[in-house]
């Protein structure tokens, strides 16, 4: 769509608006005079108010939208940023839904994490009622959507209560999969192709390991979480498995750690010995992921592993016993339907696991779903999926604990974390809401430096694929100084 700017520059927030009002267009900004479809966005400033408006332009039809604040809102120049992109962004979505577009689930949200506007609100407003009303009436978002953002966000503010700044939490990245799924856009090897880098690999994460430790004993920092993601960490051998842990222990202090996760996300890399090795070792959380437990849904994404493969791997899992488990699904991958995905929900919930993750299809680029426009259900069948998840979880005893939304998302919706039993998991909060610092090693791990006080964050990012993680090593550990330094800073202010 051609995109004209008046008064302003804010082309990110006008892009993330467009993708949200509509995903399939994509942004253009031809110079002269506004011509053929398009929206004309403009930006003003009188003495006592800002106000942003919209001509969306379709054919002969010209549909108007506008937002205003008040000036006095506006003197902080960060705020003054943050409200004027919004005021762009209401003056757009405004525009949008008078031309009979549809109304997007999260209506003029377009963030990732909802969660924090509705944390502000908390704290700002008399009472919660008070904050869910100024939510649903600010960002145009549904009741329903309002209320599990509330009820997450609860869940944000209790973990925030219980953390000192000095916590931390861990991430270990094993960037190496059996196989590479349909959807999948993050950093990954098939080991069938790489089985020579896991190796050097462990070498390279060992050396690593040891520099951030370093920094985390000269700070004294304290972690509280250690998160092992990928890819699969559970593809190395038990031995490879063994000795990534011990490597852990005997560079950080981990006496207060109150969880240690591993996602076995693939049943087809569970063994009886790999999760014996993981027990040995403390690991108190494995993720068992089917995505789907259809096998026609399984065989289009790519997973070499049948529904009742699944079942045998969470067998042995509660057969090692001591493991809480999370099982993640996905609405809207290709071939699946709502009656499918409903099976799928009603088979995971007969194995009992104490968290279940259910996400929406991003349309990620690089994944092969999006590179080979794959058939995928539509919207409304997503919409469907996720409210039958939502209410049959609930009548089941789970409540939803973290949230957050991607670009690309199936008709813009969300991804939500539901937990039973008190077995919340504080690094996915962690994470999503941005309460402490992850410092990540290994294949594409992306430290988050964040400071609790509000100021600057930092983010440190390790080169993405083995080969290059293993020629890159020494940089990535003097990089791990910038711990030191960040820290120092916010530290001496205490």
């Amino acid at each position: 769509m051609r995109l004209y700017l008046s008064g302003h520059d804010y082309k990110y927030a006008v892009e993330q608006m467009l993708l949200t009002l509509f995903p399939d267009e994509r942004p253009e900004y031809p110079e002269g005079s506004p011509e053929g479809k398009r929206m004309e966005i403009r930006l003003s400033r009188t003495d006592a108010t800002t106000s942003a408006s919209c001509s969306y332009c379709t054919g002969r039809s010209v549909f108007h939208g506008a937002a205003r604040a008040s000036n006095d809102k506006l003197s902080d120049p960060l705020e003054r940023d943050r409200i004027c992109q919004r005021l762009v962004k209401n003056a757009m979505y405004r525009a949008a839904l008078k031309s009979g577009a549809a109304k997007p689930a999260w209506g003029a949200l377009t963030g990732v994490r909802p969660g924090k506007l509705m944390a502000g609100l908390v704290a700002s407003c008399p009472d919660e009622k008070t904050a869910l009303r100024r939510f649903v009436s600010e960002f145009d978002v549904s009741p329903e959507r309002a209320a599990l953002c509330l009820a997450t966000t609860r869940e944000t503010l209790r973990a925030e209560a219980s953390l000192d700044a000095r916590d931390v939490c861990l991430y270990v990245g094993i960037p190496f999969c059996p196989t590479r799924c349909a959807y999948c856009s993050f950093v990954s090897q098939s080991v069938e192709k790489s089985m020579q880098l896991i190796e050097p690999f462990l070498r390279a994460l060992e050396r690593e390991i040891a520099a951030t430790a370093e920094q985390v004993r000269a700070l004294k920092l304290r972690p509280v979480s250690l998160y092992m993601g990928g890819g699969t960490p559970t593809t190395l051998t038990a031995s490879q498995l063994g000795r990534l842990c011990a490597a852990l222990e005997a560079s950080f202090d981990l006496s207060a750690l109150r969880e240690y996760t591993v996602e076995a996300g693939r049943p087809d890399t569970i063994t009886e010995e790999k999760l014996r090795v993981l027990r040995a070792h403390g690991v108190d959380r494995v993720s068992v992921n089917p995505q789907s437990m259809s096998d026609r849904v399984l065989e289009a994404i790519g997973r070499r592993h049948t529904a009742a493969d699944i079942v045998a791997a969470l067998d042995q899992v509660r057969a090692a016993g001591g493991f809480s488990v999370n099982m993640d699904l996905i609405a809207g991958l290709p071939g699946d339907s709502v009656a499918g995905f409903r099976d799928t929900l009603e088979k995971v919930l007969t194995l009992g696991a104490e968290n279940v993750t259910v996400h929406t299809l991003a349309l990620k680029k690089g994944s092969r779903i999006t590179t080979d426009r794959t058939p995928l259900p539509s919207a409304r069948e997503v919409a469907a999926m996720l409210d039958y998840a939502q209410g049959r979880l609930r009548a089941a005893g789970y409540a939803p604990y973290y949230l957050y939304r991607q670009k690309f998302m199936s008709g813009g919706f969300e991804n939500v974390g539901w937990q039973k039993g008190g077995t919340v998991n504080l690094y996915n909060i962690c994470i999503m809401e941005e309460l402490r610092s992850v410092l990540a090693m290994g294949g594409g791990g992306s430290t988050k430096l964040i400071r609790p006080d509000g100021g600057r964050n930092i983010r440190l990012s390790a080169p993405k694929y083995p080969l290059e993680y293993i020629a890159q090593i020494d940089k990535t550990c003097a990089d791990k100084a910038r711990i030191g330094a960040f820290y120092r800073e916010f530290l001496k202010e205490e």
